[in-house]
């Protein structure tokens, strides 16, 4: 499963032989199970995950007990509580995966000595953070300004890997609309294409 990993490392980062060994050396191999649990509300996120195979989600579940996607992950994805890793605090959050997965998750103190000893990573992690952000940013602008039809519209386009992998109702939790909202909005998309 490492190989995976090191291929996309080299890939992004342009890390060496020497550099790879040193990330491989702090990396733990994790599997799950479809609806295995990797992080739950309340744990402290001490990881950073890296996806070689699957898929999962990040999600809250709100007061009324409904639940709020946030984020899917697939493979070559990164994805962690930031919140909860950041400041070591209780998470708000779930991690769960939605098909049998393979993971490869970095602990904390480990991360934070890659980036600060290997300056290819450092440089990648700080790119992929940038992203990260701009990502969410735009999600924000998009879910206060766009219509429900325009931001399913623009989730087939951003990540039609994902679109064919999540069942519908997680699609309409992370676009912020009910499931029969969603299912017209498909069908009323399918008779216009």
């Amino acid at each position: 499963m490492f190989e995976v990993f090191a291929a996309y490392l080299k890939e992004k980062a342009g890390l060496t032989e020497e550099e790879l060994e040193e990330v491989r050396a702090v990396t733990i191999n994790k599997h799950l199970r479809k609806r295995q649990y990797l992080l739950q509300e309340g744990d402290i996120c001490h990881y950073n995950c890296f996806v070689a195979k699957g898929c999962l989600r990040n999600y809250r579940v709100g007061e009324d007990g409904v639940e709020h996607i946030l984020r899917f992950a697939v493979e070559n994805w990164w994805l962690s509580d930031t919140e909860s890793y950041n400041n070591g605090t209780p998470s708000r959050n779930n991690i769960d995966a939605l098909e049998n997965s393979e993971l490869l998750l970095i602990e904390k103190e480990d991360f934070t000595r890659l980036v600060n000893t290997i300056p290819p990573f450092k440089e990648f992690i700080d790119r992929l953070m940038a992203r990260s952000f701009d990502a969410s940013q735009n999600r924000i602008m998009s879910n206060i300004s766009h219509t429900a039809e325009e931001r399913y519209i623009n989730f087939m386009k951003s990540y039609p890997d994902i679109l064919n992998r999540v069942p519908l109702h997680m699609i309409a939790s992370y676009l912020g609309v009910s499931r029969e909202t969603l299912s017209r909005i498909r069908n009323q998309y399918a008779r216009a294409n």
